[in-house]
C-alpha cells in the first residue's frame, strides 16, 4: 500500500520515515519530496508497505501524532491521475 504522510518537519529524512514505519512491519520504500527549484523538503512524502495489514495499522496508529515536534498527517495514498489533457511537455492543452 502507498502512504501519504503530510505535515512533516522540514528537516525529516527518508531514513526517519522508514524508521518511524518499520514499527509497523515491512518497508519497501519511504521518500520525502523536495522541491527542484529550492532543494528544499515540501513537507510530505510517501511510504511503501507491502503489506495491507500493516499499512493499515500505520496510518491508525499514526495518524495526527506527534513526529520530530510536528502533528503529522498519514492517510492511504490515492493513485496518481493519468496524464489525460495533458500534452507531451506535461503542460495542459489549451
Amino acid at each position: 500500500m502507498n502512504i501519504f504522510v503530510t505535515k512533516l518537519n522540514r528537516e525529516t529524512t527518508d531514513e526517519d520515515l522508514r524508521e518511524l514505519f518499520e514499527n509497523y512491519g515491512t518497508v519497501d520504500s519511504s521518500k520525502i519530496i523536495i522541491d527542484r527549484e529550492t532543494g528544499r523538503s515540501k513537507c510530505f512524502g510517501f511510504v511503501e508497505m507491502p503489506n495491507d495489514d500493516e499499512a493499515r495499522e500505520a496510518i491508525e496508529n499514526l495518524n495526527e501524532t506527534d513526529f520530530q515536534n510536528f502533528n503529522i498527517v498519514v492517510k492511504k495514498a490515492n493513485p496518481k491521475p493519468n496524464n489525460e489533457g495533458r500534452d507531451s511537455r506535461n503542460n495542459y492543452r489549451r
